[in-house]
């Protein structure tokens, strides 16, 4: 036990989910292991976690997690003298994630006219000819091959990528417009102080009011009631990736073990390894 530590879940075998608790002091090696604890429900993690002392718990003064709002009920009770941070990658992807909802919905909606026009070139005894933008793709294809230059920012962008993304949003407007909006939210995380960075997610939050992609406005109301939390990070910029690296190597270490047929024994070997 340790004054900082991280709640994450994996699933095992099967999609079988366990909760794992665990020092950041250790990144991710030898005494990284505090719990781990079969199944993601709240109060079955609280009734696990009250097995350590009192005192430890007491002792506990940051604990990083994602939105996971069973996570954060157990570990307010379990550690009720520590602040909660709320993983600055989890907030990120939920933004970017809106992002590619609305590259997806397009893609499906030229998959579909594409499939339309193949139709009707049939049954008019035609052969269906593709339309090809000027850097090769068809639009399906521009839409598909456009997934990750969306995840980075434009100083980033290969050449190519810089080609593709001038086609992708002059096609399709709206879609400039949402990376614009996940480029600013993303800036927000440079900020060095709780006060500033409230108030630039606030400015954020108030522009998608009138903003016309749902997924945008999910995200924002998930920021906003998570806004506490997340303004946690701007204290000590505490992040879960200890916790990822340590769920990485659990992954590496089934894979080499061909998955996992004995539980209890995989778990045993955890215990050793990383406990």
């Amino acid at each position: 036990m340790t004054s900082k530590l991280s709640i994450d879940e994996l699933a095992l075998s099967q999609g079988e989910l366990y909760t794992f608790v665990t020092s950041k002091e250790a990144k991710g090696k030898k005494k990284s292991l505090v719990a781990i604890i079969n199944g993601t429900e709240s109060n079955k993690i609280t009734e696990v976690l009250s097995k350590i002392s009192e005192q430890k718990r007491n002792d506990v003064t940051e604990i990083t997690l994602d939105m996971a709002r069973n996570m954060e009920s157990a570990a307010k009770i379990s550690f009720p003298n520590s602040k909660l941070v709320t993983d600055r990658f989890h907030v990120v992807r939920l933004v970017l994630d809106a992002l590619q909802h609305l590259r997806i919905k397009y893609r499906w909606e030229a998959i579909e006219e594409e499939n339309k026009a193949i139709e009707e070139a049939k049954k008019e005894g035609k052969k269906y000819q593709f339309e090809v933008l000027s850097n090769g793709d068809t639009l399906k294809q521009l839409l598909a091959r456009s997934r990750y230059l969306l995840y980075k920012f434009e100083a980033s962008w290969t050449p190519s990528q810089q080609r593709r993304a001038a086609l992708l949003f002059e096609k399709f407007p709206l879609l400039e417009k949402a990376y614009d909006k996940s480029v600013k939210f993303r800036y927000i995380y440079e900020e060095n102080n709780r006060q500033s960075a409230h108030k630039r997610f606030t400015e954020w939050i108030d522009e998608l009011k009138n903003f016309e992609v749902n997924t945008f406005n999910t995200a924002a109301k998930s920021i906003e009631y998570n806004m506490e939390n997340i303004l946690n990070f701007f204290i000590n910029r505490s992040t879960n990736a200890h916790a990822e690296s340590f769920n990485s190597k659990i992954k590496q270490f089934r894979a080499n073990q061909r998955g996992v047929r004995d539980i209890k024994f995989f778990l045993f070997r955890l215990e050793k390894l990383f406990s």
